[in-house]
């Protein structure tokens, strides 16, 4: 099979990506415009595969969209593509409503078109993955409530309003024109690659760096937290078993508070990064990024000593927890990370690639692309 991935040099695009070049016998073409939050150096690791492809197009353009569906022939659509940061969406809600509606409608199109001219076996076949997010449903009031596939929308940033939009064409599409699509809603990711501006990244490097750890409000929002590698497992299993027509809720059944994330990252940063002294208390040799790490952070322990509370955002949803049992019930896949063993992982893999950390802080990962130097 061949699957054309949207927004593949994302976060959790580039996870999916991965994930099917390493797992699967799949092709994947993957089709991002390469904003700020577009990183090709997460793809690093599979960039040389035969079975790899990549194509800068912006899917707000039709033209170059109708190229690439001609030209690679794909047998799905996994779209992931949107401007994804609450905080940036109040700032400044026009990309969001040009990328995550204009965009999705734009996809929408140019799929449908290519899908209607494929042959009898091949229609019957396609399917359009459309990846969406729990912030769509607003948030939750009783402590033991959680969203369903049948939960209203109500969401409450321009972002969410957006992808909820998106949601509503796609499901549109389908009803109307008999595109087959799914739809997947799911909780708030974290792993290795993810963009420093998002909650857990930014706590493990300022943090590093000694820089105070902004918490908003008082740390009481409550959001459920997905690995970012189910995450993909649970994507492609969508695509390649899922029911058209149907939506299907991820989570990873891990219910925190912000300030127990954040409480959680400082105890693993105290464990895991050195003072210099081996376990008898010897002063140990060190050299490199290794060295680096340790100078600057032994001095800042404990860690949640930096944690500082600032003003929350405006329309800041309290709590958020889904309900994946469909997708267990019905396809059959559960997260295999708890929080613990994912967080574990994710900062480990902060400390161990701190180089991908500083292209992507002083840019260096955007200006080699665009061919400038550093």
């Amino acid at each position: 099979m061949k699957i054309l991935v949207t927004g593949g040099a994302g976060f959790i695009g580039s996870a999916v990506i991965r994930y099917i070049v390493n797992n699967t016998a799949d092709s994947v073409v993957n089709v991002d415009k390469l904003t700020y939050a577009g990183n090709l150096d997460s793809l690093v690791a599979i960039a040389d595969s035969d079975r790899y492809a990549f194509e800068q197009v912006d899917i707000c353009n039709c033209v170059e969209l109708e190229r690439v569906f001609r030209q690679y022939q794909p047998d799905a659509v996994m779209h992931l593509a949107a401007e994804s940061h609450v905080d940036r969406s109040i700032d400044g809600p026009a990309a969001f409503i040009e990328t995550n509606i204009v965009g999705t409608y734009t996809l929408l199109e140019v799929t449908r078109k290519y899908w209607s001219e494929l042959d009898a076996l091949r229609k019957d076949a396609f399917r359009f993955h459309h990846i969406s997010t729990d912030e769509v449903y607003g948030d939750l009031e009783g402590p033991e409530d959680l969203f369903t596939e049948q939960t209203s929308y109500a969401p409450s940033s321009p972002y969410s309003a957006s992808k909820a939009s998106s949601d509503h064409l796609v499901r549109a599409w389908q009803r109307t024109y008999g595109l087959p699509t799914l739809v997947t809603n799911c909780s708030n990711n974290y792993g290795p690659y993810h963009f420093p501006e998002k909650l857990i990244p930014l706590m493990i490097l300022n943090a590093l760096e000694g820089k105070p750890l902004p918490v908003y409000g008082k740390g009481n929002q409550v959001r459920d937290w997905l690995y970012v590698d189910d995450h993909a497992r649970a994507l492609y299993t969508v695509v390649t078993q899922g029911k058209i027509a149907e939506t299907y809720n991820v989570g990873g059944h891990n219910e925190m508070q912000n300030i127990e994330v954040v409480n959680t990252i400082c105890a693993l940063l105290d464990e895991l990064v050195g003072d210099g002294k081996d376990a008898g208390g010897q002063v140990t040799e060190v050299r490199g990024e290794e060295q680096d790490r340790q100078s600057h952070t032994s001095r800042f322990k404990p860690h949640a000593s930096l944690i500082t509370y600032v003003t929350d955002r405006p329309g800041h949803d309290l709590r958020y927890a889904i309900d994946a049992s469909k997708i267990q019930r019905e396809l059959g896949w559960k997260p295999q990370e708890t929080f613990e063993t994912g967080i574990r992982k994710t900062v480990q893999w902060y400390l161990d690639n701190l180089e991908w950390c500083r292209r992507v802080q002083d840019g260096s990962y955007q200006r080699e692309r665009l061919g400038t130097a550093e």
